[in-house]
């Protein structure tokens, strides 16, 4: 059975030249619905993080951070934390890597191999990335309001940048496989709620500050553009020989 992988147009047209119109469209065409990261739009996370990283180190999103946290709070009750408190824990890591592994496991009984190459390393990547920026930020968290204060530091926000990776990835691979317009769309919208539902369970259950969510997306972002640049090389290689 055939890899099911494609490669995104991430502007490495130029290396791919020497392909048919036919296989750069296939390229291009499919590779979008797995890791859908523009050129244009990891670029504009790369300067969101940088600006977010040196607001933080000046401490300049003080105001922004307790205010969005007060606000957010103000909606709290004991049905919202208890509802809270579950969305939070699909973007443990303890939970996201049992679904990693299930996807994986999905991916071999496909015979996908390069898409389990990527899920691979996007994954790995993001957890050492995620480990790497709270190291060499020392961020304190604040306060907690319902739940005990996490050990690690707190920008950027490991859940918003490991659910990024992983429900985008998962929807992108799951949207990959149907035919319908409308089922495509949703599960991008499903993942998307999801990961945005995370970040915010992260600020109302009170261990990361607003500024820690956004830099954690952006930091993902940028990521699976590197990631999805690596895809296009993947593939690139693969359809090589075909057009020999």
């Amino acid at each position: 059975m055939e890899d099911r992988a494609c490669a995104p147009s991430f502007g490495s047209l130029g290396r791919m030249s020497r392909f048919t119109r036919p296989e750069r469209q296939l390229i291009n065409k499919r590779w979008p619905a797995i890791i859908p990261v523009s050129l244009g739009l990891s670029i504009a996370s790369l300067v969101l993080f940088s600006w977010l990283a040196d607001q933080v180190l000046r401490k300049h999103t003080d105001r922004f951070d307790d205010t969005v946290r007060s606000v957010i709070h103000d909606f709290a009750s004991p049905a919202l934390t208890d509802g809270m408190r579950f969305v939070t824990n699909l973007g443990d890591w303890q939970a996201v890597m049992t679904a990693t592994l299930c996807l994986l496991a999905y991916l071999w009984y496909r015979r996908d191999h390069t898409h389990i190459l990527v899920a691979l390393v996007a994954m790995m990547g993001a957890g050492i990335l995620d480990a790497s920026l709270k190291l060499a930020f020392h961020r304190a968290r604040p306060d907690p309001f319902f739940i005990a204060k996490p050990s690690t530091y707190s920008f950027p926000s490991g859940h918003a940048l490991i659910s990024l990776c992983f429900y985008g990835l998962l929807a992108g691979t799951l949207a990959h496989d149907l035919a319908a317009k409308w089922q495509r769309i949703l599960t991008w919208v499903v993942a998307a709620v999801l990961v945005a539902l995370i970040g915010i369970s992260r600020v109302y259950l009170g261990v990361h500050w607003p500024s820690d969510v956004l830099a954690g997306y952006a930091a993902a972002l940028i990521w699976m553009g590197a990631v999805r640049m690596m895809a296009l090389r993947l593939e690139a290689k693969r359809v090589a020989p075909r057009s020999m």
